[in-house]
């Protein structure tokens, strides 16, 4: 759902503030694209439904519930599939959330970002701290242990004792979830030429990595479990849907701008096949109404390039890669035989920021903060191998 009522001051996706919008032809792209992209697919039961934006709750509980129908229709929807609404506090009362409970929504994330009024102006967010906090209690009221919140760290300006003092208003809000998002100042955001013009100061980097193990130690203190690098639950609470992204199972995408990662029907079950929706919208209309989808890109992913993925997705978890993931992908080529031989991993295992056991392959907790400094050398030996 790429539409929103205004565009934050650090948002570089694919949205849309638009004057007028006719829902109801939205909705008919939505599901005819949804029908035929699971038609197109192996996919013959779905585990978990993310409707994500801009701001899919500004869309009416009909259009949520006619998506709903659409996959239930095409594949099998199990009755306890987790279906999730990222939603905005300004899209929440609580008649609104009961109508998308009613549409078959059981998990709400909800975008907080913070709960200061200063940094929420200057992200650019329609609601005030009050709003978020008035938003959270009525969706924790239906969505008990399944109300998610989104926050945002490393703001310009920030300091570790605020961040701090946002992090124990958001635990006395929360519920069994919590994202934690690094601010990236991303080139064309209002907030990165604010910055990059001396108007507001750009937050150093050792600060940043204070703020985020600040954060873990926090959390996990709170009872939360660091299950992903930018993800934490209590409970049992995980997101089923990010941990399939991290475990390379099949997604398909739907709506404009959307990504998929699936297996065409009749193709043997080999070739997993990476696709991107058309950007615009209009756009994308045109096309789903003439095709019945709006793929604009379609690549077949090589072996490599899907050991990649999993590489890069995988050790995002706690958990990691386990030897059944890989050898899924790799049935000649073991993760003991590729990671294991001298090079880049077994010296990054010494150094004490990765583990390979017979559990698998996965970070140490002081290597999951630094993952993305990690990954090169490992994408280096794995192409190797």
């Amino acid at each position: 759902w790429p539409y929103c009522r205004k565009r934050c001051s650090y948002c570089s996706f694919n949205t849309y503030v638009v004057p007028a919008l006719d829902e109801a032809a939205v909705r008919a792209c939505l599901v005819r694209e949804t029908q035929t992209l699971l038609r197109l697919s192996q996919v013959h039961s779905v585990t978990s439904v993310f409707f994500g934006g801009g701001t899919p709750s500004l869309a009416s509980p009909g259009t949520l519930a006619a998506v709903l129908e659409a996959v239930a229709g095409a594949a099998h929807l199990p009755a306890g599939a987790e279906v999730t609404l990222e939603a905005n506090p300004s899209s929440t009362s609580t008649s609104r959330l009961a109508g998308f409970r009613a549409a078959g929504i059981n998990r709400l994330s909800i975008g907080v970002q913070s709960l200061d009024d200063a940094e929420l102006r200057m992200l650019g967010r329609e609601h005030t701290a009050a709003e978020a906090r008035k938003a959270v209690e009525a969706a924790r009221g239906l969505f008990p242990g399944r109300t998610s919140i989104d926050l945002l760290f490393g703001l310009p300006g920030q300091s570790r004792d605020a961040w701090a003092q946002r992090l124990e208003a958001a635990l006395r809000l929360s519920d069994d979830h919590i994202s934690l998002y690094q601010l990236t100042l991303e080139r064309g955001t209002a907030l990165a030429a604010q910055v990059r013009g001396g108007a507001l100061p750009a937050p150093p980097q050792d600060l940043l990595a204070d703020m985020y193990q600040t954060a873990r130690t926090v959390l996990v203190a709170a009872g939360f479990r660091h299950y992903e690098v930018s993800n934490f639950a209590r409970k049992g609470a995980l997101s089923t849907h990010n941990l399939s992204y991290c475990q390379a199972e099949q997604y398909i995408g739907v709506g404009p701008g959307a990504h998929g990662r699936f297996v065409l029907r009749g193709e043997g079950g080999c070739s997993r096949e990476a696709r991107v929706q058309t950007l615009e919208p209009v756009a994308w209309m045109r096309e789903v109404q003439s095709r019945g989808h709006g793929t604009r890109s379609r690549a077949v992913l090589s072996p490599l390039e899907q050991l990649e993925e999993l590489l890069a997705l995988g050790l995002r978890t706690d958990e990691g890669i386990t030897h059944k993931r890989w050898g899924h992908f790799s049935p000649q080529l073991s993760l003991q035989a590729v990671f294991g031989a001298p090079g880049e991993a077994r010296a990054l295992q010494q150094q004490g920021w990765l583990v390979l056991d017979s559990g698998g392959l996965r970070c140490t907790w002081a290597g999951l903060a630094v993952l993305d400094s990690l990954l090169p050398d490992l994408l280096w030996q794995l192409q190797r191998a």
